[in-house]
């Protein structure tokens, strides 16, 4: 939660993939509240008694929301999804201004879409968008760098050009939920 919070204030792109290993950490410990509280809040370093209850609480309505959306063994919270679909959104809305402003982030996307497309044509039938598509991979290659597994040169080089990708769009996203994206750069008229 705390986490949680500081990281959607500074870069959403990180917050979404702590958020599914948030999903994927209650997974693993059967979405059980005291599991969790065994493994993961005691743990917790420097918390008071009102701080370990928020997270306690905090852990609860993720875990109720889970079940709720039907997300308890695969998937993401809806909160979630919406990220992701608003990131979609202003990424078609960003592509299509022809504000020069905006010619480095598409130069991006175009440089990131052959390993889009590559990655979509490997996912079998659950296809995803380009930015989920994106996050994906991110969030896929991040489990296996915590499983100590080896990743190709190959798939390094499409996660370094992906996460410049993501990490331009997270920065659009920001200044877009301050209404300063789209805003006129001479305020002076």
């Amino acid at each position: 939660m705390f986490i949680a919070s500081q990281k959607r204030k500074e870069n959403i792109a990180e917050y979404l993939l702590y958020m599914w290993q948030i999903e994927d950490l209650i997974r693993a410990n059967g979405l059980d509240i005291d599991r969790i509280r065994t493994s993961v809040i005691d743990r917790f370093p420097g918390l008071d008694a009102r701080q370990m209850k928020e997270l306690t609480e905090w852990y609860e309505s993720l875990i109720d929301m889970m079940r709720r959306e039907e997300v308890a063994e695969k998937g993401h919270l809806q909160m979630n999804r919406n990220i992701i679909n608003d990131m979609a959104r202003l990424n078609n809305e960003v592509l299509a201004d022809p504000d020069p402003k905006f010619e480095e982030y598409r130069r991006e996307f175009y440089k990131t879409l052959p390993f889009i497309v590559e990655l979509r044509a490997k996912s079998g039938e659950e296809k995803a968008g380009e930015v989920e598509t994106c996050f994906n991979a991110l969030y896929g290659v991040l489990m296996l760098r915590l499983q100590g597994k080896e990743i190709s040169r190959e798939t390094l080089e499409a996660v370094t050009q992906i996460s410049r990708f993501t990490a331009m769009l997270a920065k659009y996203w920001h200044l877009d939920s301050e209404d300063k994206l789209f805003a006129p750069e001479d305020d002076e008229k």
